[in-house]
C-alpha cells in the first residue's frame, strides 16, 4: 500500500544531535504540547530513501523519524547499540503496532575492537504459572483470536531489559540520553501516514473494546486521518519516567504495577460483546526477568561466516541449515527456476527440523550444534531432487545421530506464528554492527493499552504451540511457566575474514527466516546489491502444503514451471520487510531498506558521499 511520507517532529538530525540530553531526564517531564503549538514544519522531514551510502555510520529501519533519531545519536558520537536503542524507542512511538516496550526482541552485535559477535535474548516469558493447557478450554484449543486479543496472551515484556543491558554492557550513552529523540516524537507527534491508518483500521473494532487504545489511537472516536499529527504524551511521560528512574520502574516498580493491573483486569468498555480473557502476569514475574546473553549461531558458506540468534529464537539455527544445504550447490549458475526450486526446498526440510527440535532450551533439549553442522545438513541435502518437490508435511531428521536421507519420527504440519514485527540496522564510524530484531506480535499485540502509559502489551505467548500438531509427535514449543515462546525472529551478521560484509534482518514471523535467507542467497550468489536482494520478488516455503509467493513471482512463468515439478502456490501480497548494512570495500557503509513493501524503508548515513 501506499505510504505518504510522515511529518517529521525531530527535525534535522544534526539539529536534533545537539539537542539529546536538552530534555530534563525527571519523571513526567516531557508533558503533552501546549493545545496551540503548531504542528512541526513540513519541511523538516527527513527524506526517506531506501539507499544510502557515505562514511561516519549508517542506519537502516522502516521509518524516517526512526532512523533519523539512530542517525542523530552516531551523530553525537554515540556507538551502533546507543544508536539502535534509540531507533527502537522511536519505533516505540511512530510504529506502535509492530513494536514498544510492552514487547521483547533480539539483538546481534558486532564489537570492531574484538571482533566478536555478541547476542541479547530479550524474548517475553511465560508466566510462572503457566502450563502446557496455558490456552485449552475444557482440553480444546481457544480460537486464535480470541487468544489474541487477551490478557492470557501477554508475555513479560524484554525490551526493556534488553536495551538495558546493552547499553550498560556496550553502549556509550545512558538510557534516558538515547530515549530522548523518542520522548520528542511522542510529545510532539509524528504526522499519520496510509500505512498506520490501514493499520488502525484493521484492528478498530477491538481498538474500541478498550477504552485506553481508543483513546490514543482512535482521537475523538474516529480512525485518525492521513495527514494529520498523533501525538503520545502518556508514552512521553512513561519513556522520562525510564529514563529518570531505570527499567526498575518497569520489573519492580509503579510502571510494572500498572502493567500486571491491565493484564490481569483488561478494562473493557461498558457494553462490549468481547469476552476478553484475564492474563495470569504478575509483579513476580517481572521481578524475575532477565535478557540473557548468549553464544551466537554460527555457520561458514561461501567462505564466510554467517551468525544469527541461537535459540528461543529458531531464527539462527534454521537459517544456518538452510545454507549448509545449499552449500554444496552453485546456485550462481543455475537456471532462475532450478535455484528457486533448490532454495524452496532446502527451506521447507529446515522447517521440518526446527518444528521438531527447536524450543526454549532453559526447557527443551535443543542441539543446537547439531542443527547448525555441514554433516547433519548434506544427510539432509540428500531429500532434494532436481526434477521433483517434496512433499510437506515433511518428516524431520535427528541431527545428533545423522543417516543419508534418514528420518526421526513422524512428520508434523508447522504451527501458525503471526506476521508482523521491525527490524532495524546499524553501523558506526568504528565498524561496529547492530541487527535487532523486535515486536509485539501481532500488528496491534493484544489490542491493550496500558492505560496512561501509551504503549500496547504484546501477544507473544501465542507464539507457543497452543496444542501438539501431532500428539505422536513431541513439540518443544508447548507453553510452560516462565518458558519463552519459539521465535523466528533472525537478526544476522555475516563476515569475511573477522570484518562485518553485510548485517540484515526482517519483520514477518515465520517468513522471517525465509525472507532473510533469500536475500542471503540472492546477494551472495545471484550476484545482487544488497538493495535488489531486498527488493527482489520472495517465495516462503515453511514445510507447508503450498508455498507462499508475492505477485511478481505468482504472475511469472516460473511458476508453472515449478509446479511442474510438483510445487504448490498459494498468492501473498507482501512478504516481510528487511533491512540491511554493507560495508563497502572503500570503507564506507551502504544502509539498504525496501522500496516499496511496507511503503518502502529509510536508509542513512551520517555523511552522505
Amino acid at each position: 500500500m501506499t505510504r505518504v511520507r510522515r511529518l517529521t517532529v525531530l527535525g534535522a538530525a544534526a539539529a536534533l544531535a545537539g539537542s539529546l540530553v536538552a530534555i530534563p531526564a525527571a519523571a513526567g517531564s516531557a508533558a503533552a504540547p501546549h493545545p496551540g503549538r503548531a504542528a512541526p514544519d513540513r519541511a523538516t522531514a527527513p527524506h526517506k530513501a531506501p539507499v544510502a551510502v557515505g562514511y561516519g555510520g549508517a542506519v537502516s529501519s522502516v521509518d524516517a523519524d526512526a532512523s533519523a533519531a539512530g542517525i542523530a545519536v552516531l551523530r553525537a558520537g554515540g556507538n551502533a547499540v546507543d544508536a539502535a536503542v534509540a531507533t527502537a524507542a522511536a519505533l516505540g512511538v511512530t510504529e506502535p503496532y509492530s513494536a514498544g516496550i510492552g514487547g521483547g526482541g533480539y539483538l546481534v552485535s558486532y564489537d570492531a575492537r574484538s571482533h566478536a559477535i555478541r547476542t541479547l535474548d530479550g524474548r517475553e516469558t511465560a508466566p510462572r504459572s503457566a502450563g502446557t493447557d496455558l490456552f485449552l478450554e475444557h482440553g480444546t484449543p481457544l480460537p486464535f483470536d480470541q487468544a489474541v486479543t487477551s490478557g492470557l496472551s501477554v508475555g513479560t515484556p524484554g525490551t526493556p531489559a534488553l536495551w538495558d543491558t546493552a547499553l550498560r554492557t556496550w553502549g556509550t550513552r545512558s538510557l534516558g540520553q538515547v530515549l530522548a529523540p523518542a520522548r520528542r516524537l511522542a510529545a510532539d507527534g509524528f504526522t499519520v501516514d496510509a500505512t498506520f491508518r490501514q493499520q488502525t483500521a484493521d484492528n478498530e473494532a477491538r481498538f474500541r473494546d478498550f477504552p485506553a487504545t481508543a483513546g490514543l489511537f482512535l482521537p475523538g472516536g474516529e480512525l485518525p486521518a492521513v495527514g494529520s499529527t498523533l501525538r503520545n504524551p502518556d508514552l512521553a511521560r512513561t519513556y522520562g519516567e525510564l529514563a529518570a528512574k531505570g527499567v526498575g520502574a518497569l520489573y519492580d516498580g509503579p510502571l510494572g504495577r500498572d502493567l500486571v493491573r491491565a493484564v490481569r483486569k483488561p478494562a473493557v468498555r461498558p457494553g462490549s460483546t468481547r469476552r476478553v480473557r484475564p492474563g495470569r502476569l504478575t509483579t513476580a514475574d517481572l521481578r524475575a526477568y532477565r535478557s540473557l546473553k548468549q553464544a551466537p549461531t554460527h555457520t561458514r558458506y561461501r567462505g564466510l561466516d554467517v551468525y544469527g540468534m541461537a535459540p528461543s529464537s529458531s531464527g539462527g539455527t534454521t537459517v544456518a541449515e538452510a545454507l549448509n544445504i545449499l552449500e554444496r550447490s552453485d546456485l550462481s549458475h543455475l537456471s532462475e527456476r532450478q535455484y528457486l526450486h533448490r532454495y524452496l526446498e532446502a527451506s521447507r526440510i529446515a522447517f521440518a527440523d526446527r518444528g521438531r527440535w527447536v524450543g526454549d532450551p532453559a526447557q527443551e533439549d535443543v542441539p543446537t550444534g547439531g542443527l547448525t553442522s555441514q554433516r547433519f545438513a548434506d544427510s539432509r541435502a540428500c531429500l532434494i531432487h532436481d526434477d521433483k518437490a517434496l512433499t510437506s508435511p515433511l518428516a524431520p531428521g535427528d541431527p545428533r545421530h545423522p543417516t543419508p536421507c534418514g528420518s526421526a519420527g513422524r512428520a508434523a504440519p508447522t504451527t501458525y506464528e503471526g506476521q508482523d514485527t521491525t527490524h532495524l540496522t546499524v553501523a558506526d564510524k568504528w565498524g561496529d554492527v547492530v541487527a535487532y530484531t523486535l515486536t509485539i506480535e501481532q500488528t496491534g499485540g493484544s489490542g491493550i493499552v496500558v492505560p496512561h502509559r501509551g504503549f500496547l502489551l504484546n501477544n507473544e505467548l501465542t507464539d507457543f504451540s497452543f496444542a501438539p500438531a501431532d500428539p505422536a509427535v513431541h513439540d518443544p514449543n508447548l507453553p510452560g511457566p516462565g518458558k519463552r515462546p519459539r521465535s523466528s525472529m533472525s537478526p544476522t551478521i555475516v563476515l569475511r575474514h573477522g570484518r562485518p560484509v553485510v548485517a540484515l534482518g526482517s519483520p514477518g514471523g515465520a517468513t522471517i527466516i525465509t525472507t532473510v535467507l533469500q536475500t542471503l542467497v540472492n546477494h551472495f550468489d545471484r550476484g545482487m546489491p544488497l538493495a535488489d536482494a531486498i527488493a527482489a520478488p520472495r517465495a516462503s516455503q515453511r514445510n507447508a502444503a503450498r508455498t507462499d509467493l508475492e505477485p511478481a513471482l505468482w504472475n511469472s512463468p516460473l511458476r508453472s514451471q515449478l509446479e511442474a515439478l510438483g510445487h504448490a502456490f498459494t498468492p501473498n501480497p507482501e512478504i516481510g520487510a528487511a533491512t540491511g548494512v554493507q560495508r563497502l570495500p572503500d570503507g564506507r557503509w551502504l544502509a539498504a531498506a525496501e522500496k516499496v513493501r511496507r511503503g518502502g524503508g529509510s536508509a542513512m548515513v551520517v555523511h552522505p558521499r
